[in-house]
């Protein structure tokens, strides 16, 4: 088996991606000698095709984020070339988080935590409570587990409504709205594209539950956020609880900020003491499946743009 020749790029990546690169079996070198490529530049799609277009021997292109719809608008991702990114790799703690987001939400703990004397009770139970997931991919697949204790009836909503463990119904993107209407609370999972943005709108939230709670970790161009402004200041559904926004950083002062039924995490549902390890195992084995000739873990589809 051929030693995989991999370059690193931008030179100042951090030291757990070459040494993930040596962990996999592969050989560090120089992008004009490579046979695959690990980016590290959230930044810098113009960079990556201007390398790209350099050393057009590069066959193989890792990115670390699970998200990469910056690179295929940028026209950075092309189907001459193996394409992965960490897909599915962070599921686990953004599924985790986005549970926790859920029942903070619909327990009220914004409020209480907040408060300087007893309240009035409030809250509703996730128990046996019927929730809608945007998406089908490795974060919505691990909330659905997540779920089972709660014995909720589970609605996944994604572009092919194949089946998904765990979950009572799958339906296809064009039937959204029959699965806003009755639901607890509603996830956000799913990937942003020219079809998903602005998944969420004034015309959603009126269908939603007037007690009924949105949560997002996917990305915050997926909600409208004035229509959401507008639909929790007018109580038109329960609550939102976001750790991605539109715009993102949310500027201080914002609207969001302040009502008391918004409650907000500053993107860290995947932290980078959590990310490091599970990206390095992400790069290992991508570098020894490339050695292999195997498939790929992560692999984007360029012509959906993730």
């Amino acid at each position: 088996m051929t030693q995989p020749r991999i370059a690193v790029a931008p030179l100042d990546a951090p030291e757990h991606v070459c040494q993930a690169i040596h962990d996999g079996g592969g050989r560090l070198v120089d992008a004009a000698d490579a046979d695959g490529l690990v980016w590290t530049d959230p930044h810098g799609p113009h960079g990556l095709r201007d390398l790209l277009d350099e050393h057009p021997t590069i066959r193989w292109v890792q990115l670390p984020w699970a998200g990469v719809e910056a690179f295929a608008a940028a026209g950075v991702m092309d189907g001459g070339r193996l394409w992965t990114s960490g897909k599915g790799m962070y599921a686990e703690p953004v599924a985790e988080h986005a549970l926790a987001l859920g029942l903070a939400g619909m327990r009220e703990m914004k409020r209480y935590a907040r408060a300087s004397s007893w309240e009035e009770e409030a809250g509703i139970s996730l128990v046996r409570g019927r929730v809608t997931i945007f998406g089908g991919g490795g974060i919505a697949r691990h909330l659905v587990r997540l779920l089972e204790p709660f014995e909720c009836h589970v609605t996944v909503i994604r572009r092919r409504p194949d089946d998904i463990p765990g979950a009572d119904n799958v339906i296809g993107f064009d039937r959204r709205y029959e699965a806003l209407k009755g639901a607890d609370v509603v996830f956000l999972t799913h990937a942003l594209t020219d079809e998903t943005a602005g998944t969420i709108g004034s015309v959603e939230l009126e269908l939603m539950e007037p007690h009924s709670w949105l949560v997002n970790v996917a990305r915050g161009e997926h909600v409208v956020t004035e229509d959401l402004v507008v639909a929790l200041r007018e109580d038109v559904i329960g609550g939102a609880a976001l750790d991605v926004t539109e715009p993102e950083p949310l500027p201080e002062g914002h609207p969001l900020w302040e009502l008391p039924n918004c409650l907000i995490t500053p993107h860290v549902a995947n932290t980078e003491d959590m990310a490091q390890p599970l990206l390095a195992g992400r790069i290992a084995e991508n570098v020894r499946r490339f050695a292999e000739g195997k498939d790929l873990l992560g692999p984007v589809h360029v012509e959906l743009g993730y």
